[in-house]
């Protein structure tokens, strides 16, 4: 008989560097690698950046250190966690859970489209058009899908295999392979002709771009990047040591988050400038615009796998933390074994991926509220469910809960400044982000 498992018996990570490798595994995905490139590059570059730097300190970093708190005091995942504050606020453990299917019914087809990538460097057949291929592949009926569907089950089958002898051993082998990847795929795009006009564009301030919308845009980015919202870090700070130092457990993710980051702009910027493409191409920079400079320069094939691999590698691991999000959270709620919760929320994840699939191809003219299948994913997800589980994180942990001093820090001016930000400066900026989302402001 499935027995759920106590707070006493809760897997724990082995050590402070599986923890670390863990959650930037987590926080490190496509939102740092294909989406932080082209929105950086769409918003200005290094006025983008600064402000990206700034938001993610003084107001990301809160919500960032509420979920590790809660999920390190609570010792439970996202349902559970809110339950034991409150049984009425099983609802807001309830829409962690339900973003937690939402992100990866589209987030998993791009993963999907890496593997595709994968095999055509591997086997040397990048058409010379990479637009359109790109767009003829992912109009597919069947092989987009079919890609989605191996990288779910790649996805689950470290969770199935549980915290320690699963999720750990893969983020404890996998990111420093990635790590090491992405040094030297930057260091390649340093010595292209021209690269100075990228790190130009990515370091030197054009202050005549900065506007609202970067501000708005920066900080969207930043929660994306740091996976609050999603309940991830909550479950994750779960399986936490009680002497663990969530202090500075977080400032080395915050750092090694925003640092790799930067490195993917390295990566990509002066490979952009140095063949005059569009910096500003939007969700296509990685898919079209490099194949493109990979095409043109010495070894380009081989580059071209090695970032497809990298880009494997961080969608695999945020993708992991995803599932193992819904995982936690049914396995304790419904006290079943962790191999059936897995299988049961890779079920569900895969239905509806199905049509987020094939929005490009054969479901691209059914719309919803004017956007297809998977736009409409990512934007209730990215729009919606993420700022609003953070407005009430902040909300619940800084109101309800209010956690003691000693639990957080022993530095009282930390531990005061702290509070400040979370009660009455995070909320309304995130509410602000909320409505511009939507359009309303």
């Amino acid at each position: 008989m499935a027995i759920e498992r106590s707070a006493a018996k809760r897997p724990n990570w082995s050590s402070g560097f599986a923890f670390i490798m863990a959650t930037l595994g987590c926080a490190v995905g496509l939102g740092n690698i294909w989406r932080f490139p082209y929105v950086m590059g769409r918003n200005g570059g290094a006025v983008f950046l600064l402000m990206y730097i700034l938001l993610t300190v003084f107001i990301c970093s809160i919500p960032l250190l509420c979920e590790l708190l809660l999920g390190k005091q609570m010792r439970r995942g996202v349902i559970r966690s809110y339950e034991k504050i409150n049984q009425k606020f099983s609802i807001f453990g309830w829409l962690c859970f339900i973003t937690s299917i939402f992100i990866p019914c589209f987030y998993f087809v791009v993963g999907g489209w890496t593997i595709n990538y994968i095999f055509i460097y591997l086997f040397n057949q990048m058409p010379t058009d990479q637009a359109a291929y790109f767009a003829e592949f992912a109009a597919r009926p069947c092989l987009p899908l079919l890609f989605g569907i191996a990288f779910l089950i790649l996805c689950a089958a470290f969770p199935f295999r549980g915290v320690n002898k699963g999720i750990e051993k893969a983020n404890n082998i996998i990111m420093p392979i990635f790590i090491v990847m992405l040094i030297l795929l930057a260091a390649v795009g340093l010595f292209l002709p021209n690269s100075i006009e990228g790190l130009k564009f990515m370091f030197a301030p054009d202050f005549s771009k900065f506007n609202f919308t970067t501000i708005l845009t920066a900080l969207g980015q930043a929660l994306f990047t740091l996976s609050v919202g999603m309940g991830c870090l909550v479950t994750y700070g779960s399986y936490l040591k009680k002497d663990n130092d969530i202090i500075k457990s977080s400032g080395l993710l915050i750092l090694g988050n925003t640092i790799i980051a930067v490195l993917a702009g390295i990566m990509i910027f002066p490979a952009v400038f140095s063949f005059n493409l569009e910096p500003s191409a939007g969700a296509g920079l990685v898919f079209i615009t490099l194949p493109k400079v990979f095409s043109a320069i010495p070894f380009g094939n081989v580059f071209g796998l090695m970032f497809f691999i990298l880009l494997f590698f961080a969608a695999l691991t945020s993708g992991i933390s995803l599932l193992e999000v819904s995982i936690a959270a049914i396995l304790e709620k419904f006290k079943i074994s962790r191999k059936m919760a897995t299988v049961i929320m890779s079920s569900i994840i895969l239905v509806f991926m199905i049509p987020a699939a094939l929005s490009f191809g054969p479901l691209s003219g059914y719309k919803i509220f004017n956007m297809t299948f998977f736009d409409a994913m990512d934007f209730t997800a990215s729009n919606i469910l993420l700022p609003l589980n953070t407005i009430i994180l902040c909300f619940v942990v800084g109101w309800v809960l209010k956690p003691k001093m000693e639990l957080l820090t022993n530095n009282e001016k930390f531990y005061n400044v702290f509070n400040f930000l979370l009660k009455f400066i995070v909320p309304p900026v995130l509410i602000l982000l909320m409505l511009f989302g939507l359009g309303i402001v």
